[in-house]
């Protein structure tokens, strides 16, 4: 494939064909963003888990010419959380946050994540005969949640959702727009915030942060600030757009619908397939070779940006049989939706509890629920980090 790829809408709400033939003719090859950035991008499944892993793919910042994240266009004080490091700095970190934000914290909010959920259905049923789910559901369940799980005041939801939209789209048009006054009013509030957790303590996960020690080592105030963005970012974007898309997917699939009415124990099984298909992180953040890395074949030079597509790795034929198919028996579905390797998700069992839930309760509450609009009319988030429909209007 050597013509270049068309950063359209008609390609945001439909990239698989396209992926597919990636896959096919061109599976490494250097593309041009719409921000303008050149990157090389890698599409199939196998090559896709080997750079994850790979530590000559660099995520500091600094590390090539052209070094510059996706998901972080600004340097430090947001630059100093997981995904922007390499070892030593990355273990260490990690095993910071690893202390206080464990499987046991996740777990206990399963009761919470159940009530919010509940609130935010008797309130779709009080808006009468339709609604719209991303905006009147999937946005709030995920950032209430993430707002109490840190100790952020649920009535500063709007603004920071309002800078973490502006820095995830960077990627989708020229120029970044608004970036730096984005991650600028972020630093400020997130300083402002710790400084309050500092003064005044509570039960939270950022004070438990701020307080975490590990034989005298400790989070610094940039790495703080830093840990704070990713966690409220990555903690409620991906559970957004996994909701959106999976009830995008039930909605436009009746067979796996009726199957989950029928046996609400598969959700779990479903969940995983709705990661696989619509993967709500498309790429995962930028790396940076520090050295020649050669993948299926293709060598990507010292210096190059290289993006890893989760989206294109994940309907790869050569692991998934029938890839575009929604199997809920599917076996070993290791999917790369949340990584792999030392850049696993530290959040996926949040993710996964919030999903679960999610689609629990909603195929529960509404059984006769409809897109208001056909199929094709639902336009998905321009952009090349996160994949969600922008918005899903329903009846109810």
């Amino acid at each position: 494939m050597t013509t270049p790829l068309q950063f359209t809408q008609a390609f945001w709400n439909n990239p698989h064909p396209v992926y597919a033939q990636l896959r096919e003719e061109s599976p490494v090859r250097p593309v041009t963003l719409p921000n303008g950035m050149e990157i090389w991008l890698v599409t199939r499944y196998a090559d896709c888990r080997a750079a994850l892993a790979d530590p000559r793919l660099s995520k500091r910042q600094g590390a090539g010419d052209n070094a510059r994240s996706l998901a972080q266009p600004v340097r430090s004080p947001l630059t100093r959380h997981l995904l922007a490091n390499d070892p030593p700095d990355h273990t260490r970190l990690r095993r910071l946050v690893s202390r206080e934000f464990t499987a046991r914290r996740v777990e206990a909010l399963r009761p919470r994540v159940g009530e919010l959920s509940a609130a935010l259905i008797a309130s779709l049923r009080e808006r009468g005969a339709s609604a719209e789910l991303v905006e009147d559901y999937a946005v709030h369940l995920p950032i209430q949640v993430i707002c109490e799980l840190l100790g952020v005041p649920i009535e500063d939801q709007a603004d920071f959702r309002r800078w973490t939209s502006v820095m995830v789209s960077a990627s989708a048009s020229a120029g970044g727009a608004g970036v730096p006054e984005a991650a600028a009013a972020f630093v400020g509030y997130l300083l402002g915030l710790i400084g309050r957790k500092r003064a005044a303590p509570a039960g939270d996960l950022l004070s438990a942060l701020i307080a975490t020690r590990d034989e005298g080592d400790r989070l610094d105030e940039d790495e703080l600030t830093s840990m704070a963005f990713l966690l409220l970012l990555a903690g409620h974007e991906t559970t957004v757009n996994l909701i959106g898309s999976g009830m995008y997917t039930l909605l436009t699939r009746p067979d796996v619908r009726r199957s989950l009415e029928a046996d609400p124990a598969l959700v779990p099984a479903a969940v995983e397939e709705f990661l696989r298909l619509e993967s709500p992180v498309e790429t995962a953040t930028s790396r940076t070779a520090t050295e020649p890395v050669t993948y299926g074949g293709v060598t990507i030079p010292a210096g190059a940006m290289v993006a890893i597509s989760l989206l294109a790795a994940d309907r790869d034929p050569e692991r998934f049989p029938e890839p575009d198919a929604f199997d809920l028996g599917r076996p070993d579905n290791q999917h790369l939706a949340f990584g792999y390797g030392i850049h696993y998700c530290l959040g996926a069992p949040l993710a996964r509890l919030e999903a679960q839930i999610a689609f629990t309760d909603l195929l529960a509450a509404f059984p006769g629920m409809a897109l208001a609009v056909p199929a094709d009319r639902v336009d998905w988030r321009p952009g090349t980090l996160i994949r969600g429909p922008v918005a899903l209007p329903v009846t109810l």
